[in-house]
């Protein structure tokens, strides 16, 4: 049996709602062509604008959006009237459209520009295409095009429609509103009309707003006033924050049903894949020894896969190309097993079919990417699930694994499978379970400074940078899909941001890049000028990593959305001054203990031998998501943490210490 590794396992369902279209596309004909918006003129009050009074300080806001479809005259409309108010709204002048090559298209583009003074400007150029990947079987393109002439106080307006192909078995998939744009929607409308009552759909609206479906397969949606998707650092994924309506055709008459349903397909498909085989025992019984105990057969096991080559981080493949693999059709475990080659999906099923046979209590799981979505069981579709782990049961207890995970420790998983939901494989039956979230302990983070200063400021010196878990499994996929000078030139670009102001750090080397169960360790050269002289004193940052002020969670007074930390951290930072002659030591930064009860901590410490100081920060918390409702206790401790952050390192010249 074969086994979709792209966005999880085409249901029973689903195979029902794509054979609609061969069956009702001949009744086309029976409905009415529904209304498409056309170009409006524009009012003066809209052509005098130049601020908003319902979107203060707005670079851009949208008029009117329409979105309406027709799977019945097969055919998608989009039309958006937008004003431009400052120099960053003439950004949205440019439309990318993405579509599926040879399933799609898109048709009937029309554009406008309308200056304040009601001069019209028609898009003349057409739309350039551009190609996002392709393999043998799949092609995603996008049309991109410009409105002409754009000023601050334009209106832009456009139109494009989207349809399937001629091909007779091609349709457009149920559509997903996504009601929230990135600036102020005044109105909008949104129509769809399914092929029949078997459509459905979730919702994610602010209280008031409804969607009225009537005539049994006819959806409507209006709307005004919408506030723009909101824009905050460290937001959880946009399923659970942007307003928006999900359709979908599903058989089934309760959410319970339809999960069964679909857990039962996924359960045959991966039993089917992972079935042990002839050519899997004595896989196994080359790997593995008689007396091994469960742990070593699983440590043998894993490491085995991680030797073979995992086709999205074969950096001798362009990134279209390893994309691409992820839709790939893939067809039994042993297969994989004899090509030494596989996508992740493939991996990780391996390692199940391989533990499998090896006599390993085992099970697949299937979830949702973090760090693109959080499951949602009122949403009945398993193509959200995204990606396999594995987890084996070892004297009793559960360990996770991420074998389709280049790099990824034994023991461990990519923060983006952690805290993620999805399909688990028990025994003879599939559940709903959700994986446990990291802790601080395995996600250690340190970074140390080892710094000559000399008496007129400058700096010199090297730093080190010692990663355990997730920043380390970062680094070493990035080398795995880029040549050594981009890797470079990204760790540079990273250890800018924390280096104080006046100084350059050149990244040296990597150790430990390739064995993955070990930490990663990073040597940097740093430069430049550090210090500031004020008649007697000599004034350094006594935190060196934190002296760039980019504290997260302390310009922000108040929070919209829950807070998304990705993972639990463990940072270490550590300072040595070699001190510059003539000078000595007048003051250091305050020992400090500021705790956040059950959620946080940091630590100051320093010390003095001979003419070095050193000065140690500490810092852990042991949270992942946060409710807003907490973003004021979160704001708070970090206030603190930038206050103690700022204390200097201050010297006197030796001379002028003996005087006082």
């Amino acid at each position: 049996m074969k086994i979709q590794t792209q966005r999880g396992q085409q249901t029973i369902q689903d195979g029902v709602r794509r054979m609609l279209p061969c069956v009702l596309l001949l009744l086309g004909g029976l409905f009415p062509a529904m209304m498409q918006a056309q170009f409006t003129a524009p009012t003066d009050e809209e052509l005098k604008m130049t601020a908003d009074p319902k979107a203060p300080g707005a670079d851009a806001v949208y008029l009117y959006v329409e979105e309406t479809g027709d799977e019945v005259s097969r055919n998608r409309v989009v039309y958006e009237r937008i004003k431009v108010l400052k120099e960053k709204g003439k950004e949205l002048a440019t439309v990318r459209v993405p579509y599926e090559v040879g399933a799609t298209v898109v048709s009937e583009i029309q554009a406008r520009t309308i200056h304040a003074d009601g001069t019209v400007v028609p898009m003349a150029d057409k739309a350039s295409e551009l190609m996002d990947f392709k393999n043998k079987e799949y092609q995603l393109n996008s049309l991109v095009f410009t409105l002409p002439s754009v000023e601050v106080g334009s209106i832009l307006e456009f139109r494009y429609k989207l349809k399937p192909t001629d091909s007779f078995l091609s349709w457009l998939a149920p559509p997903t509103w996504e009601i929230q744009q990135k600036y102020f929607v005044h109105k909008a409308h949104y129509f769809y009309r399914a092929y029949n009552e078997g459509v459905a759909y979730t919702t994610r609206l602010a209280p008031g707003m409804q969607v009225i479906h009537q005539k049994g397969s006819d959806c409507t949606l209006d709307i005004t006033d919408v506030p723009p998707m909101p824009d905050e650092d460290w937001m959880p994924p946009e399923n659970m924050i942007r307003w928006r309506v999900e359709f979908y055709y599903s058989r089934a008459r309760s959410t319970t049903e339809y999960w069964e349903n679909a857990a039962r397909v996924w359960t045959e498909s991966v039993k089917d894949f992972t079935h042990p085989s002839g050519q899997l025992k004595k896989a196994v019984a080359d790997m593995t020894a008689p007396t091994d105990s469960e742990e070593q057969k699983a440590r043998k096991i894993y490491d085995a896969v991680m030797k073979l080559d995992n086709t999205e981080f074969s950096r001798s493949k362009s990134k279209a190309e390893r994309k691409a693999h992820k839709i790939k059709t893939i067809e039994k475990a042993e297969d994989i097993w004899k090509n030494q080659s596989g996508n992740s999906a493939a991996m990780a099923l391996l390692y199940v079919a391989l533990a499998r046979t090896a006599g390993l209590d085992v099970s697949p799981m299937q979830v949702v990417n973090r760090d693109r979505a959080i499951f949602s069981n009122r949403y009945l579709n398993s193509d959200q699930l995204d990606d396999y782990i594995a987890v084996v049961t070892i004297n009793g207890k559960d360990t996770y694994l991420d074998p389709g995970e280049r790099m990824c420790p034994f023991g461990a998983l990519h923060w983006k499978h952690t805290l993620a939901t999805g399909f688990r494989l028990q025994g003879k039956t599939s559940v709903i379970a959700t994986t446990p979230a990291g802790t601080f302990a395995n996600a250690v983070y340190q970074r140390a400074a080892y710094l000559d200063v000399d008496p007129d400021g400058g700096v010199k010196g090297t730093v080190r940078y010692v990663m355990t878990g997730p920043d380390a499994l970062y680094w070493r996929q990035v080398a795995l899909e880029n040549d050594p000078d981009e890797v470079k030139k990204q760790f540079n670009e990273m250890m800018h941001a924390s280096m104080p102001d006046g100084v350059q750090a050149e990244f040296d080397h990597f150790l430990g890049l390739e064995g993955y169960n070990s930490s990663l360790i990073a040597t940097a050269h740093v430069s430049g000028t550090l210090g500031t002289l004020t008649g007697k004193r000599f004034l350094l940052p006594g935190l060196f990593f934190e002296s760039s002020g980019k504290h997260p969670f302390v310009a922000q007074d108040k929070r919209a959305t829950p807070i998304d930390v990705h993972y639990a951290k463990a940072d270490q930072d550590e300072v040595s001054y070699h001190l510059p002659a003539g000078f000595a030591l007048e003051s250091a930064p305050q020992a400090d203990h500021i705790v956040w009860p059950d959620h946080a901590e940091m630590k100051i410490a320093s010390r003095t031998k001979g003419d070095t100081v050193v000065v140690a920060r500490s810092m852990a918390y042991n949270f992942v998501m946060l409710d807003s409702k907490e973003y004021d206790s979160l704001h708070g401790f970090y206030q603190k943490i930038a206050t103690a952050d700022e204390q200097p390192l201050v010297l006197i010249r030796s001379q002028a210490a003996k005087g006082n």
